[in-house]
Order: structure tokens, then sequence, then C-alpha cells
């Protein structure tokens, strides 16, 4: 039985719809990676759905128990480049770091003593590389990023201090160091909490002078730093402009806003 001209144009019109409406959703999920019309299975998600659960999941969990090695991570080659050296906060393992929270906000003493006798004092800005909950995070992301902060610090005439690696850290030793080699601005590059979205997403928590006492109150974020969020010469132009504020108002936290600059062509801080 043929169809009438009038079915065949309903039919056309309908599939046009639901082409329409599949780029829409492609536009949509290329946007960003929370999981949005995904479908359904009865009440239950789709096999596809809860196999990418179960799957980034358990690398959620892998980057939080994971242990960074310098060498074996970063390579021999970054790591002599930077002359990296590293130290622990006063946690003796990564179950003890988990558990307590208070001892990775605290330099173990050996730590501090390698921290002032290898770290110039009184640098403009100081950059620290902390594992925090996603070593896997600290090595995606660091080695584009630590370049184009050191570059990025020296266009602007300032000194750049010598980069070191806390292993079981928290944000809040930022305190500790500002007390041990007192640098005008820290910037401590942390591994965020991993979630099902990403396990490589990198934070940047900027202070001004921190010393002992100092809360989040006194600190600045830039989070999501990883390839679908803030990708990295994006990230090193906010922390290079949110310091240079630091710098001309002397104070970091609630006190000093982000002033976000219109978008920047992609690498222009590498060039």
């Amino acid at each position: 039985m043929s169809q009438s001209p009038l079915d065949r144009s309903e039919n056309l019109s309908h599939s046009a719809n639901l082409a329409d409406l599949r780029n829409l959703v492609q536009t949509i999920r290329a946007r960003t990676p929370a999981r949005i019309f995904i479908g359904r299975a009865g009440p239950a998600y789709q096999t596809a759905t809860q196999l990418e659960l179960r799957q980034d999941h358990a690398a959620a969990l892998d980057a939080v128990h994971a242990e960074l090695d310098l060498r074996r991570d970063f390579g021999r080659e970054f790591v002599e480049r930077w002359r990296l050296f590293e130290v622990r906060s006063q946690a003796t393992s990564k179950t003890e770091y988990l558990m307590r929270p208070d001892l990775g906000r605290r330099l173990h003493e050996a730590g501090r003593q390698q921290v002032i006798r290898l770290c110039p004092p009184k640098a403009h800005l100081q950059v620290v590389i902390g594992d925090g909950l996603s070593a896997a995070a600290v090595v995606t992301q660091v080695p584009c990023l630590l370049p184009l902060l050191e570059e990025a610090t020296k266009s602007q005439g300032w000194t750049f201090g010598q980069p070191f690696v806390i292993r079981y850290c928290r944000v809040g030793i930022l305190n500790d160091i500002g007390d041990a080699i007192d640098p005008e601005v820290v910037v401590l590059l942390i591994g965020e909490r991993p979630g099902l979205a990403t396990a490589l997403s990198l934070s940047a928590y900027l202070a001004y002078r921190p010393r002992a006492g100092h809360t989040d109150a006194q600190r600045n974020l830039i989070s999501n730093i990883h390839e679908r969020g803030i990708p990295p010469d994006t990230a090193a132009m906010r922390i290079i402009s949110l310091a240079a504020r630091m710098r001309k108002l002397h104070a970091s936290g609630v006190t000093v806003k982000e002033e976000l600059a219109k978008p920047t062509p992609k690498g222009l801080l590498s060039k």
C-alpha cells in the first residue's frame, strides 16, 4: 500500500526533526563532561552507561590511592630541568594522609629544612606541587602548566622560585611554606578530589604571604584545570593575572576578586 504525499511529507519532517535532535544532543554533550540525555532501560541506566560509571569510579579510586613518583611519572629530563625535589607533610603514608587531613597541612621538619636550604627566599612567585587527592591530575597537568607559569612570571619581571613537590599534601600547607621562605605569592598546584566526570582535574590555590593561622578566607582558587575544563594556557594566564592583583593589593582571599579577561587564542603564552 503506497503512502500519500501528505504521509510522505510528515515522515520526512519527522526524520528531519529526529536528526536535528540528535545533532543538538551531540552538541550539548561535546560542551560538558556531565552525563546528560543518556537514556534509560526501564527505571535503570542503560548497560553502556552503567559500565562507564563503573569504569570512571574505578579511575577515581585509583587516582586517590596512587603514589606519586617523580622520575617514573615526570621522567628524568623533566625532573632535572626543573631541579625538582620532594618533601612530605607530617603524614607518613597515604592511608594516614586520608584519615588525618591535619597532618597533611604541616611540613615534616626535615622537609621544612630542605625547602629553606634549596629555595631562594622572598621570591615574587613560588610554585609548589602537591599530590593532593589525585596524583594522576598532577602528572597530567603540571608538565604543561609549569613552563607556562615560569615564562609568564619572567615576562612580568618577577622572580620565579624553585619549584618543589610535597607528598601527602593538603592546601593548608601553604602557611608553612610562607613561614619558611617568605615568598610574596605562593601557587599550590594540587590534585583535586576526583569525580565521575574526570580524575585528572588540577586546582591552583594562591595566597599572598601566607602565615600560620591563615584560613581559606586568605586564599584564592582556580579549579577544574584539565582538558575539558580550563586548559593550561588559560589557567596560567589567570594565575598570573590574579597574582598581579594580589601583589598590587598586598592581600589575597575574599578581598581580592579575579578579573576575567576576554578569551585569548590557545597557545598564546607558549609562543
